[in-house]
């Protein structure tokens, strides 16, 4: 069993604790539950000493910083928080790669721990991936190889979604590659959830 250099973390809206390593898929219907759920994982990280990582595309980087401004949630540093458009973060090229992606979520995570933070949680709105971006197909292998990745970089992971974009059959992907789900404010095992050796034999992964 991997064991893991920091304790347990609150993610801010549930009392229950969880390892870093936690991957958690948010399927959300209401803007304003998402924001306070986003807040409170912001919020308990920076109290934790933790650094965050925030990729948006629905608010710009500078309103989401006064959004969390106005909620008196202010890093000690300003590298604490580190808030970037999401297509810029994830497609700087106007394609996808999970490649890139899972290069710099592994190098958000060394420069953290480099810089003296407790730990390193990332959150990001996934809207691109619905655009027909390049490469956005791919979006649920990259979600699954994160499982691969937290085992050695304990990232704690939120990827959200807009629940009311999705057709069935991606949403049942994208489901299979999430260990963790959020459902009304909480924190559930994902009854779909594949393991990535299982996730790759139903869903093989293109060679580019």
């Amino acid at each position: 069993m991997t064991e893991f250099a920091r304790p347990m973390v609150s993610l801010g809206f549930t009392a229950e604790l969880f390892p870093p390593g936690t991957h958690m898929c948010y399927l959300y219907n209401d803007e304003q539950e998402r924001l306070e759920i986003m807040s409170a994982f912001v919020r308990s990280g920076i109290e934790a000493g933790e650094k965050i990582a925030y990729f948006v595309e629905e608010m710009s980087p500078q309103a989401l910083r006064d959004y969390f401004a106005d909620l008196g949630i202010v890093p000690a540093e300003e590298a604490q928080l580190d808030i970037d458009p999401s297509v810029e973060v994830y497609c700087p090229d106007g394609r996808f790669s999970p490649d890139r992606m899972l290069g710099r979520l592994r190098s958000a995570y060394e420069d953290g721990i480099r810089d003296g933070f407790g730990g390193v949680r990332l959150t990001g709105e996934m809207h691109w991936a619905l655009r027909g971006l390049p490469g956005s197909e791919r979006l649920a292998e990259y979600e699954s190889r994160i499982n691969l990745l937290v085992v050695d970089c304990p990232l704690t992971v939120i990827c959200q979604y807009d629940a009311n974009h999705f057709d069935g059959a991606t949403l049942f992907k994208v489901l299979n590659a999430h260990p963790m789900m959020i459902v009304r404010g909480q924190v559930v095992h994902n009854p779909y959830y594949l393991p990535p050796q299982e996730y790759f034999a139903r869903y093989p992964a293109p060679n580019a």
